[in-house]
């Protein structure tokens, strides 16, 4: 259980983290991160199986290079549910969302 809290708390605080160095979104404060990274877990868990299936002869296609998008997408969403978490659209999403990823996968391959 320990390690889910770590884990969300890495995320969140990629998040944060990619926000304030980048500045390809606008985040507030620590807390909308917090949310921000809840809300993006449940889009992850509900949407965005869906949004792969849809998208996955694009995928195929263009070698898997379109799931940033679909991850940028799932970002977006993210962006209309909280409301101290503000993008500026797809393909910064995108990017965003690749940064955010490389941070997270950085950050949780230190700690554990």
């Amino acid at each position: 259980m320990q390690d889910v809290i770590l884990k969300f708390l890495i995320l969140s605080f990629s998040i944060y983290a990619v926000g304030h160095l980048t500045g390809l979104f606008v985040i507030d404060n620590f807390f909308a991160a917090i949310v921000a990274a809840l809300v993006l877990a449940l889009v992850n868990i509900t949407i965005k199986p869906v949004l792969d299936f849809i998208s996955f002869p694009i995928t195929f296609i263009t070698f898997g290079l379109f799931t940033f998008f679909v991850n940028g997408f799932c970002l977006l969403i993210v962006s209309k549910l909280v409301p101290k978490f503000k993008l500026r659209g797809c393909f910064t999403a995108a990017i965003a969302a690749l940064l955010i990823t490389l941070v997270n996968s950085l950050l949780t391959k230190l700690i554990f």
